[in-house]
């Protein structure tokens, strides 16, 4: 059966027309912008965060904007605070250019906000929140799983009703941002017509994405589309399409499509510009009722427990969809179900 490959629809992230369509207004504080990718190895997905940040720049270039990554590539975040020292600057926006909310945000990128400030303790950091559920990214997805409609991408019109979604986040140790990875999948499944939504996960927690192709073949679908939830690509997204292509070849009574990762949209450069906005009005909110730091903290006998040893204001934030990935051959602790339930909880 005809399959659309991922080359095919890769043009749906990087239309110039969409990109022509946004416009910015210069905020009236022209503070720094420090955008604070994950990093990965991997050159292409560390090019996609640099592009990314130079679209949003070329948007609104009233201010520095500096990308830089928390690990496994450079600029990094010590680098990134250096070069607007170096300039002159001592208040900064920094924002976590990722999906989901985890540990990243809620001790790595703001323990290295408080190494800079112990570098340099006249800094000031206004940092912001991650992307999370927003109504853009929803739309986003939508209008991509519309274009799979079309006949010139679904040749033997399949229905949705035949049609199973199969959403792929990165995993993550922390319960809360799994748990957001299940709710957006909803959300984007409610009242489409598909047959249903299932959720896998490529790395950490389960179940991972060869549990979830079993799990959408229970349903009995004529097709299979993979909405892989990362920004940008890297080892993992091409991981995803290489367990795809080999899941259509064995099964091909089936039709199987992985969708691209996000990329540089309209939608994400809009809702990146909401993100900056909350830093300059103090409206950056977090969710800490389910956060496995904070009980720790509050255990420990802690008042709110989120302060993490940093003063400046933060939400939680991370990505486990952020499109990188850690790109390395350590051995995978959460490999084993019943070791990764006896982890869960465990914190840093």
């Amino acid at each position: 059966m005809p399959n659309v490959k991922t080359s095919d629809l890769i043009a749906i992230t990087s239309e110039t027309s969409e990109l022509e369509s946004v416009e910015l207004t210069p905020l009236p504080i022209q503070r720094p912008l420090l955008l604070v990718g994950h990093g990965t190895r991997d050159e292409r997905g560390r090019q996609s965060f640099l592009d990314f940040a130079a679209a949003y720049t070329a948007l609104d270039s009233s201010r520095l904007v500096v990308p830089c990554f928390l690990e496994l590539t450079g600029p990094t975040i010590q680098e990134g605070v250096d070069r607007c020292v170096d300039l002159g600057y001592s208040e900064f926006s920094v924002l976590p250019v990722l999906l989901f909310a985890a540990r990243h945000n809620k001790f790595d990128i703001t323990n290295e906000l408080d190494r800079a400030r112990e570098r340099h303790p006249h800094l000031k950091f206004y940092y912001g929140r991650h992307f999370g559920i927003a109504p853009g990214i929803v739309d986003l997805w939508r209008s991509r799983l519309a274009q799979l409609d079309q006949p010139e991408n679904n040749p033997n019109q399949i229905e949705r009703s035949d049609t199973v979604l199969l959403f792929v986040g990165r995993g993550s140790s922390d319960p809360d941002a799994n748990s957001d990875v299940y709710k957006i999948a909803r959300i984007l499944w409610e009242g489409s017509g598909y047959k249903t939504v299932e959720v896998c996960f490529i790395g950490i927690t389960h179940p991972r994405l060869e549990e979830g192709f079993d799990r959408a073949r229970l349903f009995q679908p004529k097709r299979i589309i993979v909405v892989p939830y990362f920004l940008f690509t890297g080892v993992l997204v091409q991981k995803i399409f290489d367990i795809t292509a080999a899941q259509q070849e064995q099964w091909t009574d089936l039709s199987i499509t992985a969708l691209p990762e996000m990329g540089i949209t309209r939608e994400l450069l809009t809702l990146l510009r909401d993100r900056e906005i909350e830093t300059h009005l103090g409206q950056v909110q977090m969710n800490c009722e389910m956060c496995k730091f904070r009980l720790m903290a509050k255990s420990e006998g802690h008042a709110h427990g989120h302060d993490h040893g940093h003063s400046h204001g933060h939400d939680h934030g991370h990505d486990h969809g952020h499109g990188h990935d850690h790109s390395h051959d350590n051995p995978d602790p959460y490999a084993n179900v019943d070791a990764y339930h006896q982890r869960i909880w465990q914190t840093p």
